[in-house]
Formats: structure tokens, C-alpha cells, sequence
């Protein structure tokens, strides 16, 4: 059965394996102190277009919100999200088990507005006998396959800069994001506009690794020592630096999520051909097609997905995510199948 669950079913991109391949028996120092790591981090300054960026790699998406999040909030304070975010919906409470509350925020399409945060603001005004909200958690793409666009991303970096909120982006797709055919905001746009950022590698070709940005290098003070502490900072920080540098010194990262974007946007034409709708407008590479539960089931026994969300009776939503490394007679298969179905 072919798998469209996930986008990090495969293991990594040739060009990596190749690297770690070749300098495998390259000494180097460790804790994130090697060579790989200085030109990875240089590269994506570089990108970024601002050369006082803190970089920090990391193995995972929960592991790097959870630092960063309990790392940047003091013992009060919480952090705002939509109620789709992955912290509050995929974490296991791993936010809240630091002791900050996750205050959730009900959208239709998994993107905040200031007039969400506001409202969360009204809501926890009454200090000192509730948390003091500190932070806006948002996604790009989000776990329901939306992008933001530029006005957006600048009304609401207004909203937590005049409200003095942190504004933190979660960034395991954000390679998925960048690469729709309807974004408008570049890497640079979003380290100028939040002031933490990650970029995703688990999910666009990489074994593993996300690299944290800082956009304003004193909210990193001593992060290094949380890392540490936390056991985050690998001995072989190496292997998450030669990653990140092969994915980033030829643009391999977009062209990757590029790719994933396509076969995915090749299931929904394909879907819309047939007359059915979607949960979300997405057009990265996550879709949620609404199917009748009988075409489901049929499609079911030859290909792995998550029934995402009940409509009626007789339909569902489904998920459906392709990656990097999706194989397009797989999907043409897919789409097949459907059209017979």
C-alpha cells in the first residue's frame, strides 16, 4: 500500500547521504562547533538577509517548540494559538507540561488574525489572576494546509509588536509554503516580520533536523546552555549541520518542496475534476478532499491516509500529503482509481 500519511515516510535526499558519505571520516569538533555547521548557518544568513541571525540546529519540530517556547516564557506566561496548531493538537501537551498554558484560538482556516489576539488578550486581562499572554504561535504552511500571505504575516507581526508579544513561526513546512503558487513572502519577509522562526528539514528531505532562527540575537541569549541542559545539543552536531547545508547551498530545499507541491496540486485537480470539495483551500502539499465514505473505504485498501474529519453520513474528509520523494506513477494511480471509483 503506498503511503500518503506523511511526507517523511523516506529517509533523505541522495545529495545528503552523499555528503555524510564523503566526509565521514573528517574530523571535526563537536556540539555544533563544525565547519558544516559555520557554512550551513552563513548560507541561510544569506538568505535571511540578516547577518545577526542566531542559528541553532535541532533534531524535531516538538522538541524545537518546546524549548524555544519554555525557553523564551517566564513562569506566567503563555502562548496563543489556533486550536489547529500543532502545540495544542499534536504535542501531547508537551507546553503545557512545561507549565504554560496554551491559550486556543477556534479558526476556520488555521491562520490567526489580529482580531484573534486581541479578542485572547480581552479574554486574559485580569492579572494577576490569570497568565499573561506573551507569544503567538503560528504555522507556515499550517497543520490544515493554508499559507500566510505578506499582509497577513505584517498585520499581525503589528498586532503582537503593539501589543509587546513575541511572534514565533513554526516552520516545519515553511519550504511547502514559500513554494505555493499563490505565496508572496520570501525567507527574508519572514525573519523581518517574526522574531523566531524554524525552518522544517524533517519534512523536506532531510533524515532529521530543523534549524531555529533568532531574528534578534539577544531573545538567544544563553540558549546555548538550554540546549545543553535539555539534551538537544548534539555531540554530532555534524550530522544536522551537513543536512542543512546541502539542502540550502543550491536552493535543493525549495526545488523539494517545490515537487511535493505539484504532486499534490495533481490530486486536487484531479479531485475537482470530479466534482468534489475540500475542507481547506490549500495549496501546498497537504489536501483534505471530501469524499463519499464509500469511495473512501475502496481507496483505502490500497493506500494509507487519515480520515481527517466526519461531514455527514455519507462523507468525510480525508488527508492526503505528499513529499519530496513522492513516486508520480503513485499518483497517477491514485487519481486512477478515483476517476474509476
Amino acid at each position: 500500500m503506498y503511503n500518503f500519511k506523511n511526507d517523511y515516510s523516506e529517509g533523505a535526499h541522495p545529495h545528503i547521504l552523499q555528503k555524510l558519505i564523503e566526509t565521514n571520516l573528517i574530523q571535526q569538533l563537536g556540539y555544533g562547533e563544525d565547519e558544516y555547521g559555520m557554512q550551513a548557518k552563513e548560507i541561510l544568513k544569506e538568505k535571511i538577509k540578516n547577518p545577526n541571525t542566531i542559528i541553532h540546529f535541532l533534531s524535531g519540530g516538538t522538541q524545537t517548540n518546546l524549548i524555544v517556547i519554555s525557553f523564551l516564557l517566564r513562569v506566567h506566561e503563555a502562548v496563543i494559538s489556533a486550536k489547529t496548531g500543532h502545540i495544542s493538537a499534536n504535542e501531547t501537551g508537551a507546553i503545557e507540561a512545561t507549565g504554560h498554558k496554551v491559550i486556543t484560538v477556534e479558526t476556520n482556516d488555521g491562520k490567526l488574525k489580529p482580531t484573534d489576539i486581541e479578542k485572547a488578550l480581552q479574554e486574559y486581562a485580569l492579572k494577576p489572576h490569570v497568565v499573561k499572554p506573551r507569544m503567538v504561535y503560528i504555522s507556515n504552511s499550517t497543520e490544515i494546509g493554508t499559507i500566510y500571505r505578506k499582509s497577513e504575516l505584517e498585520e499581525l507581526a503589528a498586532c503582537c509588536q503593539s501589543n509587546n508579544l513575541l511572534l514565533y513561526l513554526d516552520g516545519a513546512r515553511l519550504g511547502h509554503a514559500l513554494t505555493a503558487k499563490n505565496n508572496d513572502l520570501t525567507l527574508a519577509d519572514i525573519a523581518r516580520l517574526t522574531d523566531i522562526f524554524y525552518i522544517g528539514g524533517t519534512k523536506n528531505g532531510a533524515l532529521l533536523g530543523e534549524a531555529i532562527v533568532f531574528n534578534k540575537p539577544d531573545l538567544a541569549l544563553d540558549f546555548e546552555y538550554v540546549l545543553k541542559q535539555k539534551g538537544a545539543m548534539l555531540a554530532k552536531g555534524r550530522l544536522l549541520a551537513i543536512q542543512f547545508l546541502e539542502l540550502f547551498k543550491d536552493d535543493l530545499y525549495f526545488d523539494l518542496a517545490k515537487y511535493a507541491n505539484r504532486m499534490a496540486m495533481k490530486i486536487a485537480d484531479a479531485v475537482k475534476e470530479k466534482g468534489f470539495s475540500f475542507l481547506t483551500e490549500s495549496t501546498t502539499n497537504q489536501i483534505f478532499p471530501i469524499l463519499p465514505k464509500a469511495v473512501i473505504e475502496k481507496l483505502a485498501e490500497r493506500y494509507l491516509f487519515y480520515v481527517w474529519k466526519e461531514i455527514n453520513d455519507d462523507l468525510a474528509a480525508v488527508r492526503l500529503i505528499t513529499s519530496w520523494a513522492t513516486d508520480e506513477n503513485k499518483v497517477d494511480a491514485f487519481i486512477t482509481d478515483l476517476k474509476q471509483l
